[in-house]
């Protein structure tokens, strides 16, 4: 097949000899042959994926579709003055790009497996760290640069990752978010909905991992990926979504620690009304009585019904 001849070819030349001149004959390859070279790339990134042994229980999926690959570097907008944290590069088919857009990339990963396999990239703008990021300080990797940070990370741990990198809510002077400008992460779809979901969105979506997300960042989702995109598919389908992180949070409190304890008990029980909710986490009856009250709101209002600048007010009043 012509098509898929050529397209072997400029695979193995894009991938071998990355030259800047290289880079402009082959962009208008591209144009002309944009299906053939999708696939052909997406066959070698499943036959890549499929030698390596995907550990079930670190959660690994491998992105192999190179255009979700090349969404990714578009959206962070990666130049050669950035330096890149990615969490989870597990064979390094996302990381083999930004090694050639980025002025330095930071591969955080657990596996060591994983590690032998990157380590035959041979950049010298690639720092491998063999580590769990739950563990990681961040703060300290990057030796006072900005970082962007981009992870296809384990379904499982989505929330802790998040946490980790913004810092919770009463946390004012987090380290990691400090240098932190941009992150984009891949989550499963139901995830993402969370993340950037309202008081409007269903009752399910809209939660805690809801306000500590857009706390410290303002949250949007990208694109659907479909669960074929990787390997070993998983059973559902995943977004990528990008979280650009606030230098200052989302309200002014006069007590954060106590906005978060309102929060938890808010959504501690989902099915009793907002007004359990408070009495089960401490809160005065009184208090609770009157300040829903003075905001309008019925005493059998459920707490995924208020805004996050509601749960400000109401923080404020139960003080």
């Amino acid at each position: 097949n012509v098509f898929i001849s050529i397209a072997n070819l400029i695979h193995f030349t894009y991938f071998s000899y990355s030259t800047h001149f290289t880079h402009i004959i082959l962009s208008k390859l591209f144009k002309h042959f944009p299906i053939c070279i999708i696939i052909n790339v997406m066959v070698d990134y499943l036959q890549r994926a499929k030698f390596f042994r995907t550990k079930k229980r670190l959660g690994q999926n491998f992105l192999i579709n190179p255009e979700v690959i090349e969404d990714i570097l578009d959206y962070a907008q990666i130049t050669k003055d950035d330096t890149v944290l990615e969490i989870g590069p597990g064979v390094g088919f996302v990381t083999e790009q930004l090694v050639k857009h980025a002025k330095k990339v930071i591969a955080v990963e657990l596996d060591e497996e994983a590690i032998k396999e990157l380590k035959k990239l041979e950049c010298d703008n690639l720092e491998l760290i063999h580590n769990d990021i739950l563990k990681t300080d961040i703060s300290e990797l990057c030796g006072g640069e900005r970082l962007k940070v981009v992870a296809n990370i384990p379904y499982y741990i989505t929330s802790p990752i998040i946490a980790h990198l913004l810092g919770e809510i009463d946390d004012l002077a987090n380290k990691n978010r400090a240098v932190i400008d941009d992150i984009i992460l891949m989550v499963q779809e139901e995830v993402a909905r969370r993340v950037v979901a309202t008081e409007k969105s269903s009752a399910k979506q809209y939660g805690l991992l809801t306000i500590l997300s857009q706390f410290w960042a303002d949250c949007s989702i990208i694109r659907v990926v479909g669960k074929r995109s990787f390997y070993p598919a998983p059973k559902v389908n995943s977004a990528l979504i990008s979280l650009k992180v606030r230098k200052e949070p989302l309200l002014k409190l006069s007590d954060y620690s106590f906005f978060r304890r309102v929060i938890k008990s808010a959504f501690a029980q989902r099915r009793k009304t907002l007004k359990n909710c408070l009495l089960g986490g401490g809160f005065d009856r009184e208090k609770i009585v009157s300040a829903l009250e003075k905001m309008g709101l019925d005493e059998n209002i459920r707490g995924e019904k208020l805004s996050i600048a509601q749960f400000g007010e109401l923080s404020e009043l139960l003080k």
